[in-house]
């Protein structure tokens, strides 16, 4: 990384907002560590014990490491994976954009977007992160041979063992990218388009089982024993009232979102205030559209990302956490942006203007801006 972006922040605004989003992603932070992790802690204490389980990936392997999971593990981990998801970022956007003045604005619009790392601050322990990781890792990695559809596959699936609704939330940002990086460029074959379509099924069916067959198949009161007995504190009894997730038919979440969508369709305009406050980062994704050297990738393209809003329209009709499926948009259209980079261009873009007096007010204020939240705006 370029040490000049980090030397003098006051000299240049941009710096600066950098060193303002360090600040409030560690007041973020202190915040969330002050929080009872609800959700985040029941998750590692669910695993294969009566077979298979939805949701249950990471508390099998946390059960392969201790037989008691003390509370503050949920932020040890789930700290660990921010900061391994951070390192990523940087090591791709410096590979895809590089470190200089000139990207910084770009990089504070992205890194700095409170739909991004700051959102996953103050989602700690939640598994949407883990969606975010491995795509990184995808755009990472060399896109030359099956084996690259195969490491696809391979990371739906975990993420699908980890939380079924990953098959909406981050797979479909997963499948346009191994169509931009590997079938785009390296063109369709009879063996390497059967590789694909069986990926496409196996994560399918795996995601049909986990959603219709993943359900505990014992008595809700022996399910919460089993977690009590798992745990460090056994009297932090309060932690465990979500266990009925794991016996909460498809229909019933449905019922629940819709019963709750008068009250958070009033988020609505936000989101759409905070989607409009990213503007020169839009538009600057628009211009790297425009500027693909192919008809049929800038078609494909466009096909990708209404796929990707596609699957999140779904998630906000079946599962009501809307500020976390927004946020998670958000970053999908921040990952795609670097996909739709590495594709052949027929002329240079400009970057995102850093002495625009429209492009520094929106710089500031999404900088301001601590996180959006998990179901309603902050």
């Amino acid at each position: 990384m370029n040490s000049r972006v980090w030397q003098n922040p006051l000299q240049n605004p941009w710096r600066l907002l950098l060193a303002i989003n360090a600040a409030v992603l560690v007041g973020v932070f202190l915040h969330k560590i002050q929080l009872r992790p609800f959700v985040p802690y029941i998750h590692l204490l669910v695993d294969y014990h009566y077979g298979f389980t939805k949701r249950a990936l990471i508390g099998a392997v946390v059960a392969l490491f201790t037989d008691k999971v003390p509370v503050w593990l949920v932020f040890a981990l789930a700290g660990a994976i921010w900061l391994l998801t951070f390192g990523l970022f940087a090591k791709l956007f410096r590979r895809t954009f590089g470190f200089d003045d000139a990207q910084l604005p770009l990089f504070v619009f992205i890194a700095g977007s409170p739909f991004f790392l700051k959102n996953f601050m103050h989602t700690l322990g939640h598994f949407d992160i883990y969606g975010c990781a491995l795509t990184i890792v995808l755009l990472l990695i060399p896109a030359r041979s099956i084996a690259y559809v195969l490491a696809a596959a391979l990371a739906s699936i975990v993420l699908i063992l980890i939380h079924h609704i990953f098959v909406l939330m981050y797979v479909p940002t997963i499948a346009a990218i191994v169509v931009l990086r590997f079938y785009l460029v390296q063109g369709v074959t009879r063996l390497n388009l059967a590789a694909g379509i069986g990926a496409l099924a196996a994560v399918g069916i795996l995601f049909l089982v986990a959603q219709f067959a993943g359900t505990v198949p014992v008595p809700y009161d022996e399910f919460i024993r089993h977690l009590q007995g798992r745990m460090a504190d056994p009297s932090r009894t309060d932690l465990l009232q979500f266990g009925y997730i794991w016996y909460q038919p498809l229909a019933k979440e449905i019922a629940d979102t819709w019963g709750r969508m008068p009250s958070n369709i009033l988020g609505i305009p936000v989101f759409a205030l905070l989607i409009w406050l990213h503007t020169p980062l839009w538009q600057y994704f628009a211009r790297l559209i425009g500027a693909l050297a192919s008809e049929l990738h800038r078609r494909i393209v466009v096909a990708a990302l209404v796929m990707i809003g596609a699957g999140y329209l779904i998630m906000f009709a079946i599962v009501f956490d809307y500020s976390r499926w927004i946020s998670n948009w958000a970053v999908c259209m921040f990952l795609m942006l670097h996909a739709v980079k590495m594709l052949p261009a027929s002329k240079e873009v400009s970057m995102i203007p850093p002495d625009d007096r429209n492009t520094n007010i929106f710089g500031w204020v999404i900088t301001l801006i601590p996180r959006v939240g998990i179901v309603r705006p902050f």
